[in-house]
């Protein structure tokens, strides 16, 4: 989610609501008797505000799931979980006096709280700069679901391509041999000292290259041990096999190459998106641990 001027509204109202709560814990604070503490009226109150914030930040997982119900747009949504998720935080401190709990369940409630307001900034930066990097990085962008079906396509693709340029390479040699048996004995005997078609071999070596090697990188995850992931590297081996056979077929090569480079592109797509959105597994997690282990903290104050 980009951060851009539709975030005016929230951003301004969680600054003043902050305001607030900041200017009513000073004097909570300075005037406060028995001190600062989560079973204060005052501090019952934060507690509550942060909560609430804390749970409608967690409801965007549930709006989310049921896309049809009309609860508001799913941007507003994200808005409001962005910013009150963030809001919530202040106001849990004012809630703890600034204190990190002051038993075994209130520290890890706040240790939890850490992570999820950490991890949280972290993911609000990602998503708001990793989108455009994608965009500069990736040329050849595709919907992630589908980037292990376009790699199958560019698999048929360059499979048909090799069948052809094998097809092309043995049609060329049948063609020279029956010129070759035209020519009276000396043309044969003069022919033979010099190479005009690729002979029986350039086919298999053409073939056993995609078999051995641009099939499996295509297919794979781990494209670090193939050397195709490099371009320097896949251009100087495709070069190499270029040369073997007439100038003609020289096209479907390059587009060998090409497919290359989309593979290349699909997996620099993989890896940014699983940066973008790795932070989930951290953040969702913990989010919900921490609202249920804060439903159970505040059950037992109420209760004691």
């Amino acid at each position: 989610m980009i951060i851009d001027r539709s975030h005016r509204g929230w951003f301004i109202a969680s600054l003043i609501l902050l305001a607030v709560g900041g200017l009513l814990y000073v004097p909570y604070a300075f005037l406060s008797t028995a001190g600062v503490g989560g079973g204060s009226v005052p501090g019952i109150i934060y507690g509550s505000v942060g909560s609430a914030m804390m749970i409608f930040a967690g409801l965007l997982g549930a709006r989310k799931k049921y896309r049809t119900w009309r609860l508001g747009r799913a941007t507003w949504w994200m808005r409001g979980h962005l910013w009150l998720g963030f809001l919530s935080f202040p106001f849990i401190l004012f809630h703890a006096g600034f204190r990190l709990g002051n038993g075994p369940l209130t520290r890890v409630l706040m240790a939890l709280f850490l992570v999820v307001f950490i991890s949280g900034i972290v993911g609000a930066v990602l998503q708001h700069f990793m989108p455009k990097m994608m965009t500069e990085r990736v040329s050849m962008e595709t919907v992630f679901d589908q980037i292990d079906s376009v790699l199958d396509q560019l698999v048929t693709e360059a499979a048909q391509i090799i069948s052809d340029i094998a097809a092309a390479v043995e049609h060329q040699i049948e063609r020279e041999e029956a010129a070759e048996e035209l020519l009276p004995a000396s043309g044969r005997a003069r022919k033979a000292g010099v190479v005009t078609a690729p002979d029986e071999r350039v086919s298999g070596q053409i073939t056993s290259f995609f078999q051995s090697q641009m099939k499996p990188y295509l297919l794979s995850r781990h494209t670090r041990k193939y050397f195709l992931g490099n371009p320097i590297q896949a251009s100087t081996a495709i070069q190499q096999l270029k040369v073997l056979v007439p100038q003609s077929l020289w096209a479907k090569f390059d587009d060998l190459e090409n497919i290359c480079e989309e593979k290349r592109e699909l997996e620099r797509q993989r890896k940014l998106h699983k940066i973008l959105h790795g932070w989930l597994l951290i953040h969702i997690p913990a989010s919900y641990a921490l609202i249920f282990l804060g439903v159970v903290h505040a059950v037992l104050a109420l209760r004691y």
